[in-house]
């Protein structure tokens, strides 16, 4: 009887931790349902429509050096078609999965790209993929630093 009293006891213990593993380990998806019944933006309340802009605004005010880049983004993003919205949202989370020194490589490899034509850019991502890891590395460390965001 004391052995299984004892096994309870430890069951007891151990289901609120196996339950907290179990929601660490599960992936925390968007419920479709739930995102469709989210309201248009002029049917959000006062509260909700602050909790979206507050970062925005944080941002705003904390750094007035930015606030020409943070507005032509802001312009150039209602421009685009949807499709390159999608394209840009999706290299965004692509960057933000990257390790530092992947970052540091993308960094690099953008700064010298950026004022390149389009024919430019093309027979430079031809040269990349001809280079060996070593020839790569070597090209990274010869180009300056870039300046972080």
């Amino acid at each position: 009887m004391k052995p299984l009293r004892t096994a309870a006891c430890l069951l007891a213990l151990l289901l609120p931790f196996a339950a907290i593993a179990q929601s660490a380990q599960a992936p925390r998806m968007p419920s479709e349902p739930a995102a469709a019944t989210l309201p248009a933006w002029d049917q959000l309340t006062p509260d909700q429509r602050e909790a979206l802009i507050a970062p925005v605004r944080e941002r705003w005010n904390d750094s007035p050096q930015e606030r020409a880049r943070m507005l032509d983004h802001a312009r150039r993003w209602k421009t685009m078609p949807p499709e390159e919205r999608e394209r840009a949202r999706r290299g965004m989370r692509r960057f933000e999965e990257m390790s530092p020194e992947q970052r540091e490589r993308a960094r690099a490899i953008f700064e010298q790209t950026r004022t390149m034509t389009p024919e430019q850019r093309q027979a430079f991502r031809d040269r990349w993929k001809k280079m060996s890891p070593e020839q790569r590395q070597e090209w990274l460390r010869s180009q300056p630093a870039p300046s972080k965001p």
